[in-house]
């Protein structure tokens, strides 16, 4: 089963912008948003099954996390599940799963893909993947999934592509992550800039070759683990690892440095669902553009979203633009689009209580 590919599963964020309904101890990741019956986690490993086997999945994630993981995805090995002792971002997360796949099989290819997306297209989004897959096979290639941006969204990082008609596969002229709203303007109007949609491939040589290239002394700590992966001193080499390196993203430790990043346009219907506002994009919606999840009666309300439990009855009148959630013990009543402002939400009412986060 060696040629099929390794899938490495990011589920260690706390989804803040989607409080109160995702929690400290229960974050968006872990949560059936969608009303699947499925969670965004495991509608990523069903997602990404295609292309493997169970036992070729990681999940790297917080320690507080690892029973939840086990819960929602029994098939995946216990040591496969790979926990994080501190957040140290992106570049951490891929170099520990990278390297300890590494130590097994270096000649394997890897799927580095976030646990929260929505894709529309599951049959278009196989077709892009596998052109990826192929298109990692030639040098050292590092390949990003972009995806048409439709606003000047600061959030993203960007990835400035050179032209290239009728090839699928295109060469990475430069990588921003998360620019200023004017330079995301610019990006927009350009036309030649896409979205990382933080969906990587690589093969494992690749990017071992990256990270001694571009973070040494990333790859000096996580070469060292090899005396340790799979076997009982892990956890204690990983918090030893984890206080030694610096929190940084692979977009900033590597992507934007290295001169071997490529893209692939993922047109397969993507949304990253990083705030309530992008859940809102993707739900349906009544005759004034309401979102409805709640047994509810509106009156001269419009672009709102509703979430509530149905055991009580809730009656709005004249609101334009609100969130209205109640997640057990705290009722949320703000502006749709204030997703900037979930940070000092969430610190606040840490404030008042850790039981209210």
């Amino acid at each position: 089963m060696k040629d099929k590919p390794y899938i490495v599963i990011m589920a260690g964020g706390i989804g803040s912008r989607f409080w109160p309904y995702s929690r400290n101890n229960r974050p968006k990741q872990f949560l059936d948003i969608l009303g699947t019956g499925r969670t965004m986690l495991q509608m990523t490993y069903d997602r990404f099954v295609k292309f493997s086997d169970s036992q070729h999945f990681y999940v790297v994630t917080n320690k507080n996390y690892f029973d939840l993981v086990k819960d929602q995805l029994p098939e995946i090995p216990e040591n496969q599940i790979l926990t994080e002792p501190l957040r140290r971002n992106t570049a951490t997360c891929v170099a520990y799963a990278c390297y300890k796949i590494a130590q097994s099989d270096p000649d394997g290819k890897i799927i580095v893909t976030p646990s929260d997306h929505l894709i529309v297209q599951e049959e278009k989004f196989r077709e892009k993947i596998q052109i990826a897959l192929d298109a990692c096979e030639e040098g050292n290639k590092l390949i990003a999934i972009g995806i048409k941006p439709n606003r000047p969204e600061t959030g993203y990082g960007y990835i400035q592509f050179i032209s290239d008609p009728g090839n699928p596969v295109k060469k990475v002229k430069t990588f921003t992550e998360k620019p200023s709203s004017k330079l995301a303007k610019m990006f927009l109007d350009s036309g030649d800039f896409v979205w990382n949609s933080g969906i990587l491939l690589w093969k494992v040589g690749s990017i071992i070759h990256a990270f001694e290239k571009y973070m040494p002394d990333v790859a000096e700590v996580f070469e060292e683990g090899n005396a340790y992966y799979n076997k009982s001193q892990e956890e204690a080499f990983t918090q030893k690892a984890y206080s030694l390196v610096k929190n940084i993203s692979i977009d900033h430790g590597i992507l934007e440095k290295s001169n071997e990043v490529f893209m692939v346009m993922g047109d397969f219907g993507w949304s990253d669902l990083s705030s309530w506002l992008s859940l809102y994009d993707n739900k349906p919606k009544d005759g004034f553009n309401n979102v409805i999840d709640a047994n509810a009666i509106l009156y001269e309300t419009e672009n709102c979203y509703v979430k509530v439990g149905h055991d009580k009855l809730v009656v709005i009148q004249g609101l334009d633009n609100y969130l209205i959630n109640e997640s057990e013990n705290v009722l949320l009543i703000c502006k749709l689009d204030s997703e900037k402002k979930f940070r000092a939400f969430v610190q606040d009412a840490k404030e008042k209580g850790e039981g209210f986060v």
